[in-house]
């Protein structure tokens, strides 16, 4: 066991010695703090804003407002329908809206996740590739270390790269969330729709869970890229699919849509988020059948490496 973990050290080195890592970092550094800086500047969001003293009576004319408009539009009706029961969830249990806080900001940067899954996709589709194109596998396999601890160290090595990056991007948008807009808001819960029926949740608690739902999405997509880099030893091919995949997967299961079948899709069961603060996606889609389903898409990508892997012959490589 000891040597799989000096494996992975070892992988993390390599990772961090590369310029490439670096520029990521700051990239997502700059993103999250520009986005801060233009929603205080372009935005007019400001820390100093108070709810205003007749908060109650705002929100019973916003739901006659409403109630107004889903008669005259059915199309926004199931909205409208939403946003009057968490407005009237506010007035019966005395929950004012609260002014943009750091725990907006951090909520808002839940979509920068896309980028760390491009970054990953990357890191996951060279990590084996570049072995093979280097010429270093026969190094690395010549040693007394099995084929699948080695295999299971590269792996391991980019699921830490991935929680590392979404780790900073978590602390990054607080931090910089908290100096523009102000740390306030801790005790404020955050309500949402779940069901049809009004939920509430600590707003830390709602923030870490968001973030970690939506790196799904991020580990199911790095384990594909890292299984194409494996069958074809080609980081370019990995990248590409798996980028196209991740970018066309809503698209490839609004198409499918009204197919029986097109709940079997990977990409009709990544968005977690969709059973604890929305409606699934499709009809049939609970909890327990996606994450079988992700389990089980997760058993072929990994065995699919791991059988090229182990059974390849890399005298020519």
């Amino acid at each position: 066991m000891s040597n799989f973990f000096q494996l992975v050290r070892n992988e993390q080195m390599k990772t961090y010695s590369q310029i490439s890592t670096w520029i990521m970092v700051i990239l997502i550094a700059a993103i999250v703090i520009g986005l801060g800086v233009l929603f205080k500047v372009e935005g007019g969001v400001s820390e100093e804003s108070q709810v205003a003293e007749d908060w109650k009576q705002q929100l019973q004319q916003e739901n006659e407002q409403m109630q107004k408009e889903a008669q005259e539009e059915e199309f926004m009706a199931d909205y409208h329908e939403e946003q009057i029961a968490l407005n009237e969830y506010r007035l019966e249990n005395d929950i004012p809206p609260a002014e943009y806080n750091v725990w907006d900001f951090v909520q808002e940067n839940r979509t920068n996740v896309s980028l760390i899954s491009l970054f990953t996709i990357v890191i996951a589709a060279s990590i084996i590739a570049n072995e093979f194109r280097w010429g270093t596998i026969k190094l690395l396999l010549i040693r007394p270390i099995s084929r699948t601890k080695i295999l299971g160290a590269k792996y391991v090595s980019v699921l830490l790269n991935a929680l590392s990056m979404l780790f900073f991007l978590y602390i990054m948008a607080f931090i910089a969330g908290g100096l523009l807009f102000g740390f306030s808001g801790a005790g404020e819960p955050h309500i949402y729709m779940k069901a049809g029926e009004v939920q509430e949740t600590p707003l830390f608690q709602h923030t870490v869970i968001e973030y970690l739902l939506s790196s799904v999405n991020l580990v199911m997509m790095a384990t594909f890229a890292f299984m194409i880099s494996a069958i074809f030893r080609s980081s370019a091919l990995a990248i590409g699919i798996a980028i196209f995949l991740m970018m066309s997967g809503n698209a490839i299961v609004g198409f499918f849509a009204g197919k029986d079948w097109a709940k079997y899709i990977l990409f009709a069961n990544t968005n977690l988020n969709q059973f604890f603060t929305g409606t699934p996606m499709l009809e049939g889609l609970t909890l327990e059948f996606s994450i079988t389903m992700l389990i089980a898409y997760f058993i072929v990508f990994m065995g699919l490496a791991w059988l090229f892997f182990t059974k390849r012959d890399v005298t020519n490589a």
